[in-house]
């Protein structure tokens, strides 16, 4: 029976660069659910950003970025021979799992993430993390539009109020009503990275009988990124 399985040898080149992009499969629903904090709930981003730091330390990728339920995981080191199917079913189940343990509640219903594999050059790099990084600045803006509408409004009139306004027009709502977006946090508006860092680490010599540095890698959590530039990506890989 083993020629039905006609898709688990699809693969992509081993010695390529990839992206697998994991999505929160009915987020929606979970947040109604679970009674999330609007705009943003603390809770939610500490489970992302652990789900997206054991990713990191079970798949070594080059760079991880997330914001909402999103997560994009940039890899050099294709694993499981490139084999899509694997790659797609195995480390969305690691995410789903990761969510599940780090989150501190029992849930009434299974959690799952999908996951796609996307083929990238390094010329292109960039301009993928920059399309993610500017969908998460979209997601600020109508995030706490929406929310400040449906304090004002019936749920049907916010979200009928938010489809007729462009993203500079609920910028200038929410800032003539006290709310200036550049004062958020800069997750909320750039997103999260999770990448590897040098840090000098001091130690004594016995050898020379004196004090020596040294630089070792550590995962490093930036929630505070820049906005993304070809520069940013030269420097860190």
């Amino acid at each position: 029976m083993k020629e039905y399985e006609i898709y688990s040898d699809l693969r992509v080149p081993v010695n390529s660069k990839i992206i697998i992009r994991l999505d929160g499969r009915s987020f929606h629903s979970f947040a109604q659910n679970m009674e999330l904090k609007k705009p943003y709930d603390d809770n939610f981003c500490r489970v992302m950003v652990n789900v997206s730091k054991e990713l990191f330390e079970e798949f070594s990728p080059l760079f991880i970025y997330s914001f909402s339920d999103e997560i994009s995981i940039l890899l050099d080191n294709v694993p499981f021979n490139g084999r899509i199917e694997k790659m797609n079913s195995v480390i969305a189940g690691f995410a789903s799992s990761s969510f599940t343990l780090n989150y501190d509640v029992q849930f009434s219903k299974a959690v799952s993430f999908d996951s796609r594999v996307i083929p990238i050059t390094d010329d292109k790099i960039y301009d993928y993390f920059k399309w993610r990084q500017d969908e998460a600045w979209r997601n600020c803006i109508n995030g706490y539009g929406i929310h400040f509408l449906k304090s004002k409004y019936s749920s049907d009139e916010a979200n009928e109020k938010i489809n007729g306004l462009g993203l500079s027009d609920i910028h200038e709502l929410l800032f003539q009503n006290g709310i200036n977006l550049n004062d958020v946090e800069t997750w909320k508006k750039r997103g999260i990275g999770v990448y590897r860092k040098n840090k000098e680490v001091i130690g004594f010599n016995k050898k020379k009988s004196k004090e020596q540095s040294s630089y070792r890698s550590f995962v490093h959590v930036d929630c505070n990124l820049p906005i993304f530039s070809k520069e940013f990506f030269n420097e860190l890989f």
